[in-house]
């Protein structure tokens, strides 16, 4: 791995910045007894730590073609600010819009800074486009797996970025296999490239492929869980499955001086859609809102228009991942009408109501766990104040020849402020807590520089079960959750006490701040906490 961890390259608030260690893994396969279900191909060092699968990110311009905008150079500016959902490689397609037979394409492993230089940003012009950035869950971290996928179809040219992961990937591999279409690779994406080649039996095409009849047949097969760009010749289809598990939002493309006057009196010069708004003041745009669970959403020259919405059935809810809250989004990301850095600030007050503590000092796990102990700060009544200085040039923590060395290669990226230590009984903050590997390192460190008791507080419930939707989160055998209670797992780390936030809690804190509640549009994805999952398990794997 040739780059540090993504604390170099997302700003201070992102959650992305902790650091999170690498330990040597031979399996990726997440299994409930005797099944496997999702197979991910062994990658040696593996991160212990959750990761997301990627992040997508599309643009197109208004108005005459060629565009003035450099449509190329926004897209690689918008995954910067996506570079904290996936940092193993990247890709960006464009089109000029006037021919359905070539695609501009680069991709590349690694960060997105480094694939995209000022000649390859120079061979991508075009006036629309899509990229991606990816972590990988559902097969090898390869060149051949780098996103966007482009196929080649009987109508031209189709690229493809996606986010999330095919719960029914098995049924849908079998179709596509069924059709006498090879595969060439154990992507999802791939996957459904080649599930839009074909039209649908019912579906009329005498005038040219019907792109969103299509769309929806494959949304119909694959209940969840994706976000989608896909591009064809002069536009760009946003999807987001019905469940709205994974996020995607629209933002327009506005004149540099436009200012902060209402958005919908601003002339477009184009739009953007995102897996999440926090790059968009950096290329010009403002956030415009969420594409809708189901929702499929037609980007042209002329602008943006709903041309489908695929409902899902009466009796399930919204299930929108709630640990994009907690864990994986920027926070000054707009999820639900709420900015997340809100909704930490939220888990944190409400956590200082179900785990108060008679304190000297409330400080955090910098930075993922500020905005929430900010916030139970507030609650409590207590001080906040830094206690730990993070080195932020230390990079990962990679393979070490014995766990001692492992816990004093988290510890050193970190140091104590001991002035604000000393003699203190402090509330130390986290949004999470995984295999607990990072967590007693820490303490120690409190400890040696003179503080009292040390109580550990966590802003989201214990992670006792895998994920299969996109976020790669270890097996329950490496869950800490799954071997200590709240007690045990104190007295392993060495803290005073320790606590988390509950279900319910989480819920609540992650609703107070919302626009609006409507129990139809409103449900959240809580299977890594409670094992509910919105879709059940997926299919067991024959591959």
């Amino acid at each position: 791995m040739a780059e540090s961890e993504c604390g170099n390259v997302c700003d201070a608030q992102s959650c992305c910045s902790r650091e999170r260690e690498v330990v040597a893994s031979s399996a990726a396969v997440k299994v409930f007894p005797n099944k496997i279900y999702k197979s991910e191909q062994p990658k040696g060092d593996h991160v212990t730590g959750m990761t997301c699968e990627c992040g997508v990110f599309g643009a197109i311009a208004c108005g005459e073609y060629p565009t003035q905008l450099d449509i190329a150079q926004m897209i690689c500016l918008g995954l910067v600010a996506l570079q904290h959902r996936g940092q193993e490689s990247a890709g960006i397609v464009t089109s000029m819009g006037k021919s359905s037979k070539n695609f501009n394409v680069h991709k590349g492993m690694g960060m997105i800074n480094n694939i995209f230089n000022d000649e390859a940003i120079r061979k991508l012009k075009g006036n629309l486009g899509i990229g991606h950035t990816r972590y990988s869950t559902a097969a090898a971290s390869e060149v051949v797996n780098c996103q966007p996928f482009v196929v080649h179809t009987a109508h031209g040219a189709l690229a493809i970025a996606h986010n999330g992961e095919l719960v029914n990937c098995e049924s849908l591999r079998r179709e596509v296999l069924e059709r006498g279409v090879g595969l060439s690779t154990h992507s999802d994406s791939e996957l459904i490239a080649q599930s839009l080649c074909c039209a649908p039996e019912d579906v009329s095409e005498h005038d040219g492929p019907n792109w969103p009849a299509r769309i929806r047949h494959f949304m119909t097969l694959a209940p969840l869980s994706y976000s989608l760009v896909v591009m064809h010749k002069e536009k760009i289809y946003a999807v987001r499955d019905s469940y709205g598990n994974r996020p995607l939002c629209l933002g327009k493309i506005v004149a540099f001086d436009a200012g902060h006057a209402n958005i919908e009196d601003q002339l477009a010069e184009g739009w953007v859609v995102s897996s999440e708004s926090c790059g968009f003041l950096s290329i010009g745009a403002r956030y415009v809102r969420e594409v809708e669970p189901g929702e499929i959403i037609e980007l042209s020259r002329n602008g943006y228009r709903t041309v489908d919405i695929v409902e899902r059935p009466d009796y399930k809810r919204m299930a929108f991942c709630i640990f994009e809250y907690v864990y994986f989004a920027r926070s000054d990301s707009m999820f639900e009408g709420q900015m997340v850095y809100s909704a930490r600030l939220q888990c944190g007050r409400q956590l200082a109501r179900e785990s108060p503590l008679d304190a000297d000092l409330v400080s955090s796990v910098p930075e993922s766990g500020t905005a929430a102990a900010h916030g139970y700060a507030r609650e409590s009544g207590l001080p906040f104040g830094e206690v730990l200085c993070k080195n932020r040039y230390v990079g990962r923590t990679f393979i070490q020849p014995s766990n001692r060395l492992r816990q004093l290669g988290v510890a050193k990226k970190f140091g104590a402020l001991a002035q604000n230590v000393e003699g203190k009984r402090i509330v130390l903050i986290d949004d999470s807590i995984v295999r607990g590997n990072t967590i007693g390192p820490i303490i120690k460190l409190l400890r040696d520089a003179g503080a009292i008791e040390v109580h550990i507080r966590i802003a989201s419930p214990p992670l006792q079960y895998p994920c299969y939707m996109g976020i790669n989160i270890p097996t329950r055998e490496e869950l800490i959750a799954n071997k200590l209670n709240a007690t045990q797992l104190a007295n392993h780390v060495g803290a005073d006490s320790l606590a988390y936030l509950s279900v319910e809690g989480l819920i609540k804190a992650v609703q107070m701040n919302k626009s609006h509640v409507n129990p139809l549009k409103s449900g959240y994805c809580t299977a890594c906490l409670t094992g509910e999952y919105p879709g059940g398990l997926p299919e067991e794997l024959s591959w």
